[in-house]
């Protein structure tokens, strides 16, 4: 059934606002790739599965950095993956550093830039002190932030700067597209961190920015709730009360509420399905042993002679 949103838009305006054409054109080079290895199975079945695994948020996993951070449905996509692969760091308590979570950014990721993970790190710790321990609810939350509203946080550290010195932010040339080469954040000086802006001035500003935005930003009225509490704050004050804020989470819709950060019943039944499989493979292999010796050699031939299959497969 089609959504009043989707009827309310020019078809032009809803492909281009669900980026059809990024994931049409991410599939036929795909395709293209793969075409031997697809011929045997279809190329109906294989558009089907690609966009199955967009829709299911899986089509992101081991993708380079360009791709990953393409559409805002992608980068949802990926915290949400990295969230459900890494859940058990936060539910064992370990605590790591930076270069630790960044190590597990890139076994998603192989070519995640450092450069994010230490500015989501510095949300947490707001300091230049980046190996200290951060838990992984604490760098998860900030890492989103940074992470999905990175060409917005850029925008703003600018127009903070700007505010500081006495300059006009309307001059400020903000990015115009989601996926805009990101730009350099200007360095905050110390009185500045201290000393803050002006709350309200801070909101007139970024409501400017959200007006004329064409990428993603934060709804502009719970942003107005975070500035609306205090009157003067810092630039990473402002960080820290988004990746804080329960209704900006929500809105974003990729990670859970923190008090169910731990909780993946449908990641915990799926492992507990593996390990129980694992297991009755293990016995059955055990079994076949006592049965039936093979020689080792046959064994050895056997391995040797079979070929590593390393192609796309169709899902089952």
């Amino acid at each position: 059934m089609l959504s009043p949103e989707r009827l309310a838009l020019p078809d032009y305006e809803y492909l281009a606002q669900r980026h059809v054409l990024t994931y049409m054109e991410d599939a036929v080079c795909q395709l293209l790739e793969n075409r031997e290895d697809i011929s045997q199975y279809g190329i109906a079945r294989f558009f089907t599965e690609y966009f199955t695994s967009v829709c299911q948020g899986t089509h992101i996993l081991f993708r380079e950095f360009s791709f990953i951070q393409a559409t805002p449905h992608n980068r949802a996509s990926f915290l949400r993956a990295f969230w459900r692969c890494f859940r058990t760091v936060g539910k064992n308590g370990d605590l790591l550093t930076m270069k630790e979570y960044h190590c597990l950014l890139q076994l998603l990721c192989p070519d995640f830039p450092l450069e994010l993970t230490q500015k989501a790190a510095r949300i947490v710790l707001m300091d230049d002190a980046m190996d200290c321990l951060m838990s992984f609810s604490d760098f998860l939350f900030a890492f989103q932030i940074q992470f999905y509203y990175s060409e917005f946080l850029d925008s703003v550290a600018a127009i903070y700067q700007d505010l500081l010195s006495g300059k006009n932010p309307n001059t400020v040339i903000v990015p115009t597209s989601f996926s805009g080469q990101h730009r350099q954040r200007p360095a905050l000086g110390e009185a500045g961190m201290l000393e803050g802006v002006e709350a309200s001035l801070f909101y007139q500003c970024l409501e400017n920015l959200c007006d004329r935005h064409k990428y993603s930003c934060p709804p502009p009225a719970l942003v107005k709730e975070v500035l609306s509490n205090v009157q003067r704050l810092t630039f990473y004050g402002f960080l820290v009360a988004l990746s804080k804020h329960h209704g900006i989470n929500q809105a974003l819709g990729a990670l859970p509420d923190k008090g169910d950060l731990m909780h993946d019943p449908a990641m915990d039944e799926e492992l507990e399905r593996l390990v129980v499989r694992s297991r009755l493979q293990r016995t059955a292999r055990q079994h076949r042993g006592k049965d039936k010796l093979e020689a080792p050699e046959r064994v050895f031939l056997a391995s040797a002679t079979t070929p590593n299959q390393y192609r796309w497969e169709p899902r089952e």
